[in-house]
């Protein structure tokens, strides 16, 4: 088995060592994460070997952050440190992977969800526990669906855009890039880049600054 690293040490990281462990396929060597605290210290029956920006001696891995923003600035840390780097799919075995759907490098798929034919879904991006992302989908770069959202199909959802817990989005809908969808959710036209949209049916409240916080 081949063997690789994970970067965060959060929930998230502790779900995408699970699915790993199932997967059967990778051995971890460790976790990189930015806590000093943390340092030396286990997660999950693995050491802390350093910060996100250490130079690695395991050259594949994946990110187990669940912020869209930061998981992205990570990655660019990596890549800048350790340029021969190569992110692994983490993919939990009850997932549904339909025909022809295109996972870009670094997703995670979490258990009892469901991904259509022909969707793509872009790098670094999260589908979460029993969330559905119906056929010819589109996810951008860093993107992410929490539990229980269900995308209809031909949704196209923008970089970095957080979908939220048990959203309905209907089907053929475009929503922006930076953007957040509220749990319970339900859209039904457009939604623009930057905003924080939410209710039944859900309208964009409020802008959204780069980088706000919505975990």
């Amino acid at each position: 088995m081949e063997w690789i690293v994970i970067f965060g040490a959060g929930g998230h990281a502790q779900v995408l060592i699970d699915i790993l462990e199932l997967m059967g396929v990778y051995r971890i060597a460790g976790i990189y994460d930015d806590s000093p605290s943390l340092l030396g210290k286990f997660i999950a029956g693995y050491p802390v070997l350093g910060f996100v920006d250490s130079k690695t001696d395991v050259q594949r891995g994946i990110i187990g952050v669940g912020d869209n923003v930061h998981r992205e600035r990570i990655a660019e840390k990596i890549k800048y440190h350790n340029p021969d780097f190569k992110f692994i799919n983490a993919i939990h075995p009850s997932a549904v992977i339909g025909k022809n759907v295109t996972l870009g490098e670094g997703t995670a798929v979490m258990a009892g969800s469901v991904i259509n034919p022909n969707a793509v879904i872009g790098p670094h991006s999260v589908v979460n526990t029993m969330a559905s992302v119906d056929h010819d989908c589109v996810l951008e770069p860093f993107a992410s669906v929490a539990p229980g959202a269900h995308l209809g199909g031909n949704v196209h959802v923008g970089a970095r855009t957080f979908i939220g817990m048990s959203a309905t989005i209907i089907h053929s809908v475009h929503i922006g890039h930076d953007t957040v969808i509220g749990a319970g959710a339900t859209v039904v036209k457009d939604i623009p880049n930057h905003v924080v949209a939410y209710g039944s049916p859900a309208k964009p409240i409020r802008g959204r600054i780069m980088n706000e916080r919505y975990l």
